[in-house]
């Protein structure tokens, strides 16, 4: 399943830099790959202590 998420990630990557490089916006491609991974990092992050949360509750019953 890891797998598939960073390939997920790479054909994310890929679609972008196709697009800027028919448009020309290079910079734009480093910058929103930056913004991606951003929000891919804090995506996990909330994941992982929404299941620390869960595990917690769910003990405390």
């Amino acid at each position: 399943m890891e797998f598939f998420k960073n390939g997920l990630h790479i054909l994310y990557a890929v679609i972008l830099a196709v697009v800027s490089f028919f448009t020309g916006e290079i910079i734009t491609f480093i910058m929103l790959g930056f913004i991606l991974m951003a929000l891919l990092t804090i995506n996990e992050t909330l994941k992982k202590i929404l299941k620390k949360l869960s595990a917690k509750g769910e003990g405390d019953e």
